[in-house]
């Protein structure tokens, strides 16, 4: 890359070393090609919408075809050309922004429809100066509907001395009747190696010094975009004051050094908490933000996760040697369910970071979760230990008849309730074939029989708090499941009943899974399977028939008093609307009444 001329007060390198043609272009291959066979075979579109993310060259891109269609070359003879000769009046103006052809508009700024009929107006006005009217209107996703409407049938039929540039970096908001006129370019993020080639050129013409680790920290901080790592290797240049090292950069863009990044995830690995805090707060201490070292750990997690998977993946040019011998190790050691445990966990601790009032605080909180949690076992170890465990002598040792069977059960909470045609069994064995302890003979199938027994007694107990149905409807309205309550007293008709078993039919009204939701809600809220058997014989009225009953009977007695025989005589569209007994009158007369007052004043009394 040639310096360009050094005048005039400083300019920022991401401006000093703008691409002037297409052979600058870093990245964007696919492109360039595309554009150089168009301009050969002279099938130039009459609009270009060019997308990517910030800095791959989008504007720059629009200002290089903008030359090439008006340069003219250096004897003034040439035609479009995708490599402009940067020295003829054309181009000149136009590297400088005064070519009156070549029109830049910001849509952020000039939004409006009025903007746009004015665009259009000077669309079909013929060059002052030049060969073709370009407009390169950037961030094109911000124009309003009815701009974008506006636009539409220039866009379309220009005049043929007219043609469009738009650029944007979030394409899915332009209208797809603007993306159907225009010719696309999906500018790509441009790849490591080509990034740090580019910075190293630039820093060579600005005879600066600068390590290849610097390099790859600036590259992967930008993110694939040319003007951010441009940008960052200015700040460096300044803030190195002679050769800048990776640990300056390190301290500029606030980042911990990687490998002690890498020495906190081996750590958390292990499960040392208290090296993890030592070192979280030592990397703190030496300017660290703690959002970025949790961010590192993210970065790191994902990496290996990928060797794991692709072991190419190692091969990145922006890790060096020892991070990468590092890595692969790790991802040879760890298992994958740790690392996307520890990846989850990681996302969801950025977030806890990002709003926490203390950000070291929040970060260290997280820290000591990831080491507890990378304790814990893997399903596969936990089913391992649990087999390899001796059962309790108090629980059942043997095969399930007993013998000295390989399969050691051991009892379940919650099963005792009798089911329908038989006793619902209140033990559970373990599959045959694992390796719980062995009892043989009678000695086994005694302590199986002593092991039933007392789990039965537990359920009989735990089941005796709910003597009658009527304590298990108790039981549904003080857990506030209204909906269950009122399908309860309306849709059964209750058979039978004992702790454990309801035997019911349903009625008319009843949906069809009410008996599966009450067995559900009973074993969430006793802790216990009940047996719930379905019947077709008619059982008893529902709790609501029975309640309408006592209400029907109390309303014929009413009827059959001689005062109401005699007012409904005297007025026969009366209707009784309530009944309250005298009971109920006196206490809510007793409810509304006055508090007594001991020693009342009296204002009239004498002193």
């Amino acid at each position: 890359m040639s310096e360009p001329a050094q005048s005039g007060p400083y300019q920022v390198l991401a401006r000093k070393y703008r691409p002037e043609t297409f052979a600058d272009l870093v990245g964007q291959d696919a492109m360039v090609r595309t554009l150089k066979n168009a301009f050969a075979a002279d099938r130039i579109a009459q609009a270009f919408i060019m997308t990517g993310i910030r800095g791959t060259g989008k504007t720059t891109t629009a200002r290089i075809i903008a030359k090439g269609m008006n340069c003219v070359g250096p004897d003034g003879n040439g035609g479009p050309t995708t490599d402009p000769c940067g020295q003829c009046e054309p181009c000149r103006k136009i590297m400088s922004g005064s070519f009156m052809d070549v029109l830049e508009l910001d849509a952020a700024s000039s939004t409006g429809v009025d903007n746009i009929r004015e665009l259009n107006q000077m669309a079909n006005t013929r060059p002052a100066e030049g060969r073709y009217k370009i407009f390169i209107i950037d961030e094109v996703h911000m124009l309003s509907t009815g701009a974008f409407n506006a636009l539409l049938k220039t866009l379309e039929e220009p005049p043929a001395h007219t043609k469009f540039i738009l650029a944007t970096t979030e394409i899915r908001k332009v209208p797809v009747t603007v993306l159907s006129r225009c010719q696309r370019f999906d500018l790509r993020r441009i790849e490591p190696e080509d990034m740090i080639g580019l910075l190293r050129r630039i820093a060579t013409a600005e005879s600066a010094e600068i390590t290849d680790e610097a390099l790859a920290l600036i590259t992967r901080a930008a993110e694939g975009s040319a003007r951010d790592a441009t940008s960052l290797l200015d700040q460096a240049i300044s803030h190195g004051a002679g050769e800048t090292s990776a640990d300056q950069v390190r301290a500029m863009l606030g980042l911990a050094d990687r490998g002690r990044v890498l020495d906190l995830y081996e750590m958390i690995m292990r499960g040392d908490a208290a090296g993890a805090l030592t070192e979280l707060s030592a990397q703190y201490a030496g300017g660290a933000d703690p959002m970025a070292v949790l961010r590192d750990l993210a970065e790191i997690t994902h990496w290996i996760s990928v060797v794991k998977i692709t072991p190419d993946a190692a091969e990145d040019p922006t890790i060096g040697p020892d991070e990468r011998a590092r890595g692969v190790a790790l991802a040879e050691r760890l298992p994958m369910r740790s690392m996307t445990r520890m990846w989850q966990m990681l996302l969801k601790a950025l977030e806890e970071v990002s709003v926490a009032p203390n950000a070291m605080m929040a970060a260290e909180m997280a820290v000591i979760r990831l080491t507890h949690v990378a304790e814990l076992p893997s399903p596969e170890e936990l089913v391992r230990k649990l087999k390899d465990t001796p059962r309790p002598a108090d629980g059942p040792g043997g095969g399930p008849n007993g013998g000295g069977g390989g399969g050691g059960g051991r009892p379940v909470q919650g099963t005792g309730a009798p089911a329908a045609g038989g006793g619902a069994s209140a033990y559970a064995s373990a599959p045959q074939g694992g390796s719980g302890a062995t009892m043989s003979g009678a000695g086994g199938g005694h302590r199986m029989q002593s092991g039933n027994r007392v789990l039965a007694a537990e359920v009989q107990q735990a089941l005796a708090r709910y003597p009658s149905f009527e304590h298990v409807v108790e039981l549904i309205r003080a857990n506030r499941d209204v909906k269950l309550l009122v399908e309860v007293e309306t849709g059964i008709r209750l058979i039978s009943y004992k702790p454990g078993q309801i035997e019911f039919s349903l009625s008319e009204q009843a949906p069809k899974d009410l008996p599966n939701r009450l067995k559900s809600r009973l074993l969430t809220w006793t802790g216990n399977n009940w047996g719930i058997i379905l019947s077709n014989d008619a059982g008893e009225e529902t709790i609501a028939e029975k309640r309408d009953a006592k209400d029907r009977a109390l309303r014929a007695e009413a009827e059959e008093h001689p005062m109401v025989v005699a007012l409904k005589a005297a007025f026969p569209k009366a209707e009784i609307t309530g009944i309250r007994s005298h009971d109920e009158i006196a206490a809510e007369a007793q409810a509304e009444a006055l508090p007594e007052v001991e020693d009342e004043w009296d204002p009239f009394e004498d002193e």
